[in-house]
């Protein structure tokens, strides 16, 4: 089985599109029941890719990498497909989040115990 490392860039980004489309055309599904369902949504994406092209000789801007995901204006989308939020699609977003902070501290936990988890035998000369 292939890691996700392994999967090729030109697949990958195949695959990346093809999502960024299904969520155009899937304006109905709402940033918040994203979030809800599975801790992140448009926005996040947008983020992504913004973070990831500033690595780039061509870093994106905010605006710029929301317009590439929403396929026109955040403000554009918002004000024709964003309903407000219910209480319940706002908790079930709270408690979501909450899930993705978790796995955020244990992977930061797990980093900063390394190289002291590992035995004496490969943190110390002659160990």
């Amino acid at each position: 089985m292939a890691s996700l490392e392994e999967i090729d860039d030109r697949v990958a980004a195949a695959a990346f599109r093809r999502l960024v489309r299904h969520l155009r055309q899937r304006a109905d599904a709402q940033n918040v029941d994203l979030m809800g369902l599975a801790g992140f949504c448009r926005n996040c994406l947008a983020d992504w890719v913004r973070q990831a092209s500033a690595e780039t000789d061509r870093p994106l801007d905010a605006d710029e990498a929301r317009t590439a995901i929403y396929g026109m204006s955040y403000a554009v989308w918002k004000a024709a497909h964003q309903k407000d939020a219910t209480p319940e699609q706002l908790a079930r977003m709270q408690e979501s989040m909450a899930k993705n902070r978790l796995e955020h501290d244990l992977d930061d936990a797990l980093d900063d115990s390394f190289p002291a988890s590992d035995p004496p035998s490969m943190t110390q000369p002659g160990g």
